[in-house]
C-alpha cells in the first residue's frame, strides 16, 4: 500500500534509509525531494518516445514498450547501484504521480526482500504539500529581518549567527544569488520549484517557537520569486537596521564581490543597462573607473549613485517595526564579531 503523508513536516520526518526518485533526469533536475537520489527507470529520450507512441499510436503499445524499458533499467540499477545494501534496507520510492514507474521499481525491490514503499501520489503529492506550505498557509515561523544599505555585511552576519546556533534562513544561499544586479554566482540559479523545495525543507527543519533571522530582501532574488507565505511574513517582520560608514562598506564589497569586480567585460555588460535609469554621464563615470581598475572608487560610486538611492526610495514606500539599529564602525572580523554578539543578545529577548 502506498504511503500517505498529510503534511510536509511528516513527509520530511520519514524514517526510510534512502529516497529514490525514478523519474527521468530532466524531471529530477527541475526539482525533487531533498536528499533524494535519481535512479530513472526511463531516461529523457525513452520517456519522450513512450509518450509519443501513447499519443500517436496506441496506449497498449506504449505500455508494452514502457514496461520492457522500465524493468531493463531497474535491473541495471539494482546490479550497479543498489547491490551493496543489506536485507534490512528500507527505500522510499516515488515517480511523477505514484503510478507505474515507482510501482514497478518498488515491486522489484520487494521481491528481493528489501522493504520498499511508494509515496502515494508521487511527486505531485510532494509538490502539493510544498505549495500549501509556501503559498496557501500562513508561515508558522517568526522572522526577524536584518536590514540596511548594500555592503553592510548582512549575509556574513547571518553566517556568523548560524555558527552560534541561531536559526537562520539564508535566502541568497538557497537562491545561489547575492540578490543584486551584480549578484550572479557560479553554477546559476536553481529552478523556481527547486528553490521552493529548499525553502520548505529549511523551514520545516526549524523550531517555530524560536525566531528566525533572515536578510530583508526584495520579492525577487535574481530570477527567483519569494513565495507568498514567506514574502508576507518577511514584509511584516520586525527589522534590525545595520549601518556602517560608506568607506567601510566599499572596502567590504571589494572583498565580497571580487569575482565580478575583477571581470571588466562582465561588469560593463551588467552596468550598461543602467544608463536608462541613472543617465549616460553617471554610467560613463563608472566605465572610466572600471578601465582604471579603481575597484574601491567604483564600489563607492555605485552605492552613492545607484544602490543607496534605490534602497532609500524602497524604504519610503513601506512602514516597518524597527527593533534596534546597530551602527558598526568597521566591517572587519572584530567589528562583525561584536555585531553578532549584539544580535544574538537581541534575539534572546525577542
Amino acid at each position: 500500500m502506498a504511503l500517505n503523508f498529510p503534511d510536509l513536516t511528516q513527509l520530511y520526518a520519514h524514517d526510510y534509509d534512502t529516497v529514490i526518485d525514478v523519474r527521468s533526469p530532466a524531471e529530477f533536475a527541475e526539482d525533487h525531494l531533498p536528499g533524494a537520489i535519481n535512479l530513472p527507470v526511463l531516461n529523457n529520450e525513452e520517456r519522450a518516445r513512450v509518450g509519443t507512441i501513447y499519443v500517436q499510436e496506441s496506449p497498449f503499445l506504449a505500455r508494452k514498450l514502457g514496461a520492457a524499458l522500465v524493468f531493463r533499467n531497474a535491473a541495471s540499477h539494482i546490479e550497479q547501484h543498489l547491490s551493496h545494501h543489506e536485507g534490512s534496507w528500507r527505500p522510499l520510492v516515488y515517480c511523477w504521480r505514484g503510478g507505474q514507474r515507482s510501482g514497478s521499481f518498488s515491486w522489484m525491490l520487494q521481491q528481493i526482500g528489501w522493504r520498499a514503499e511508494v509515496i502515494d501520489g508521487g511527486y505531485r503529492t510532494y509538490r502539493r504539500l510544498v505549495k500549501a506550505n509556501l503559498y496557501d498557509d500562513p508561515l508558522a515561523h517568526r522572522l526577524v529581518a536584518l536590514d540596511g544599505y548594500t555592503g553592510t555585511a548582512k549575509t556574513e552576519l547571518l553566517a556568523l549567527l548560524y555558527t552560534r546556533g541561531v536559526q537562520v534562513l539564508d535566502l541568497e544561499a538557497l537562491a545561489n544569488h547575492r540578490g543584486s544586479l551584480l549578484g550572479e554566482r557560479p553554477g546559476g540559479q536553481p529552478s523556481q520549484k527547486a528553490f521552493e523545495s529548499a525553502l520548505a525543507g529549511a523551514l520545516c527543519g526549524m523550531n517555530p517557537a524560536r525566531p528566525i533571522m533572515v536578510e530583508a530582501e526584495s520579492s525577487k532574488i535574481g530570477n527567483l520569486i519569494l513565495p507568498p507565505s514567506l514574502w508576507n511574513a518577511l514584509c511584516a517582520a520586525p527589522r534590525v537596521n545595520i549601518t556602517a560608514p560608506i568607506e567601510a562598506r566599499a572596502t567590504y564589497l571589494v572583498r565580497a564581490y571580487d569575482d565580478i569586480l575583477s571581470d571588466s567585460d562582465r561588469l560593463r555588460d551588467r552596468l550598461s543597462p543602467l544608463r536608462l535609469h541613472r543617465g549616460h554621464e553617471v554610467v560613463d563615470g563608472w566605465m572610466h573607473l572600471i578601465e582604471a581598475g579603481e575597484k574601491q572608487a567604483l564600489t563607492q560610486a555605485l552605492m552613492e549613485q545607484h544602490y543607496d538611492p534605490a534602497y532609500t526610495k524602497s524604504r519610503r514606500s513601506r512602514t516597518v517595526e524597527v527593533l534596534a539599529s546597530l551602527d558598526l564602525a568597521t566591517l572587519d572580523d572584530v567589528g562583525l564579531s561584536e555585531a553578532t554578539t549584539r544580535l544574538e543578545s537581541l534575539l534572546d529577548q525577542f
